[in-house]
């Protein structure tokens, strides 16, 4: 008597078969009903070393015999290439003398093909580093950051922070994330207790009519800053750069109350009042970074070069105390700002005088703490009417000889047309600048080895 063939078990309903393993550098996607190839290239593009969501899709196309169209159907099988590991990337450490030529992007246009487009060109003109936003004074994170105070916060630009510093150091690039500390509207919104108070209504106080400010001394705002500043160094950023490391400087000062009135620092902190809150943070601050072998530097005004007391008293910004705790010091000397002052009717065309005079005071003051100075520059057109190429080059020579070390260009919209026209005049004997430069790092692609990998696949 012969025994009956045994009947195949019956998968569970719902179950899917076991897939074939993937090939190395790729992983396999079942597709879901109504998925096509674009809504896989947002799943995907994060984990992936490409850098844009069309290298992603061509990739995915050629990995997956040419696949033409974006309808996908439920069930099949697509290759995804170039899928990564955990990723560390660590940061390039250089002397604070290292001279930084570098221009500012916001997070959004850091995050953007564009932006990265912006910087290959930036490279490719003689420029050795990139600042852009880890957090603005829009309070907006513009990478992913796990903390309490930052639930709820938008999907960031920048979706993951150590493959977009990886793409940096591959151009050698010079990685400098800016850091908006206590202006920060969105925090201010989100937990109005952390904000500047009122002393008349008891509520969040307003600079000018606008609730942006945190207060400086409470500690929660300091831990949250540091916190962020933190990760950013532990995932490749190759230094920190604090902006807004200040006290409210206009408004009602008499209404404002602050943390620090009645929670005196703690013992040996140093000086009482705004300048000793700021000091005491930033002393914190450089003990907390650099053991992660990360540049410490601090923007700080350009009117602080003048001591004026009153500055001195809203700001908190003392610079002999400041330059102690960090690196590298970067005054924002724009001519236009100067306002009113030295007897100039139109400061914006006296860059010569303002960044001279400014750099001058600068020396002066921080001498004996060996910070680097490097200061930000003006490359926009504001109550400047002759703003020109040969203009970028005036504030680039005064800076380089009245003691500067390379410099930071600033433009809010990221328009840096007169500085590119600039630069193939100072590049040519160095007049302008040394041309310090990172090691050329290995620029290995693993997401193209990926895509030969998908293509072996299908044969």
């Amino acid at each position: 008597m012969r025994t009956p063939a045994a009947k195949p078990a019956k998968m569970p309903s719902g179950t899917v078969a076991a897939k074939p393993a993937a090939p190395p550098g790729t992983v396999l996607h079942v597709v879901q009903r109504g998925q096509s190839l674009r809504s896989l290239v947002h799943i995907y593009l994060p984990q992936t070393s490409y850098m844009t969501g069309s290298e992603l899709e061509a990739a995915l196309r050629q990995a997956n015999r040419d696949r033409q169209g974006y309808n996908l159907k439920a069930g099949e099988t697509i290759i995804v290439p170039g899928v990564e590991g955990p990723l560390h990337e660590s940061t390039v450490p250089v002397q604070p003398d290292y001279e930084v030529r570098a221009i500012y992007l916001t997070g959004v246009m850091a995050g953007s093909v564009h932006g990265l487009e912006l910087m290959r060109r930036w490279r490719a003109a003689g420029g050795n580093a990139v600042v852009f936003d880890l957090k603005d004074s829009d309070g907006i994170v513009n990478f992913p950051f796990d903390h309490p105070l930052n639930a709820g916060a938008p999907q960031p630009p920048i979706r993951k922070l150590a493959k977009f510093v990886r793409w940096l150091h591959r151009q050698n690039l010079h990685v400098i994330g800016r850091v908006a500390i206590f202006r920060d509207e969105r925090l201010v919104r989100q937990h109005p207790g952390l904000a500047v108070q009122s002393r008349g209504s008891g509520q969040p106080w307003r600079e000018n009519g606008k609730l942006v400010w945190t207060d400086p001394s409470r500690p929660e705002v300091q831990e949250f800053n540091l916190a962020l500043s933190r990760q950013a160094a532990q995932l490749g950023v190759d230094e920190i750069q604090f902006d807004y490391v200040r006290f409210p400087a206009e408004g009602d000062q008499a209404d404002a109350r602050f943390y620090f009135e009645s929670h005196p620092l703690r013992a040996g902190a140093g000086p009482a009042g705004r300048s000793g809150v700021i000091s005491d943070f930033l002393s914190k601050a450089y003990r907390e970074l650099h053991p992660l072998k990360v540049l410490f530097s601090l923007d700080v005004f350009g009117v602080m070069a003048w001591q004026r007391p009153v500055d001195l008293a809203h700001t908190g910004q003392d610079i002999p105390a400041m330059a102690r705790h960090c690196d590298v010091l970067s005054p924002m000397i724009y001519p236009s700002h100067f306002f009113g002052m030295d007897g100039y009717a139109a400061p914006g065309n006296a860059p010569e005088h303002f960044i001279s005079e400014a750099m001058e005071r600068f020396k002066k003051i921080t001498a004996g703490t060996r910070v680097v100075l490097r200061p930000w520059l003006q490359a926009f057109a504001w109550r400047t009417s002759s703003y020109s190429p040969k203009y970028v080059e005036i504030q680039v020579m005064a800076a380089r000889e009245n003691g500067g070390i390379g410099f930071l260009f600033w433009n809010a919209r990221n328009d840096y047309s007169k500085l590119f026209a600039a630069m193939p005049e100072m590049r040519k004997d160095g007049k302008y600048f040394r041309g310090d430069e990172l090691p050329i790092r290995s620029v290995t692609r693993p997401a193209e080895e990926a895509v030969a990998v998908g293509k072996g696949a299908k044969k």
